[in-house]
């Protein structure tokens, strides 16, 4: 199954071609020999249902296709400091150049400064994304159930298995639902916005959560603006949030985080 014309499989057709170029450049097999820290996939699962909540993967993140420059004054390191210093669960990087103004060097940057679990967000399609994130420290990788095949989703899953990495399988409807469920995925993620259309709607959540079994950690993803949204979903099933440009164009992402999970925790006093 595959996207139609649209945003998304523009954005994958460029990452392929983006991923050709740095595999000729550096080989897989260079990758491969490059680890310098083991990946801990098992650590991102539990930090989504362990640690105290509400618990919030905290994005990195430069420019969106839908709402452009989030922050010229970007600096990963940094804002994912301030992150993990406000209690995030986890850190997710952009690292999609095109269309996201991200690079691998982020990653790198963030791994060199926090403890804490880190997701690569990005357009997985190759394997060979999978030893990028490896070999800079990444614990966990995106993957984005509209983007690939059945085949190409199993394979990913269990090649990211194989290196460490946990896989947060995204998905936008019950069809990409139910293909994640049968690939076996742990970790799932609910993006209430459309990446063929960038429209969001929060619907989507209420919609999905509850054909995700009990076992399976359920993220809510795009469309969190307030403590209170957290914790309706939190009372619905999700366990974990992934928020970004509700942080990151604040002036201190940072205490724009631990302001946000402070007013969910009001809300359920």
């Amino acid at each position: 199954m595959i996207a139609t014309a649209d945003l998304l499989s523009t954005i994958v057709a460029a990452t392929r071609r983006v991923v050709e170029v740095r595999q000729g450049a550096i080989p897989a097999s260079v990758l491969e020999r490059q680890g310098t820290r083991m990946s801990l996939g098992g650590t991102f699962a539990a930090a989504l249902r362990d640690s105290t909540p509400p618990r919030v993967i905290a994005e990195c993140k430069r420019r969106s296709p839908s709402k452009g420059i989030l922050r010229a004054d970007y600096d990963p390191a940094a804002h994912a400091s301030g992150y993990a210093a406000a209690g995030a669960a986890a850190i997710s990087v952009l690292t999609e150049p095109t269309f996201f103004d991200g690079s691998l060097d982020h990653l790198a940057q963030v791994r060199a400064v926090v403890e804490i679990p880190i997701l690569r967000k990005d357009f997985v399609v190759s394997e060979y994304q999978l030893l990028e994130a490896a070999a800079l420290g990444a614990d966990a990788v995106l993957l984005i159930a509209g983007a690939l095949t059945d085949e190409e989703l199993l394979r990913l899953r269990a090649r990211a298995t194989a290196l460490g990495l946990a896989s947060l399988v995204e998905v936008h409807d019950r069809d990409e639902l139910a293909r994640a469920l049968d690939a076996g995925a742990e970790v799932i993620g609910v993006n209430s916005r459309n990446l063929r259309t960038l429209a969001v709607d929060m619907t989507v959540l209420d919609d999905l959560i509850g054909r995700i079994p009990p076992d399976v950690t359920a993220v809510a993803e795009s469309g969190i603006r307030s403590g209170g949204d957290m914790m309706r979903l939190m009372d619905a099933g999700y366990h974990a949030f992934l928020v970004g440009e509700r942080l990151i164009a604040q002036p201190d992402p940072g205490t724009a985080l631990r302001e946000l999970r402070a007013q969910a925790r009001e809300q359920r006093a």
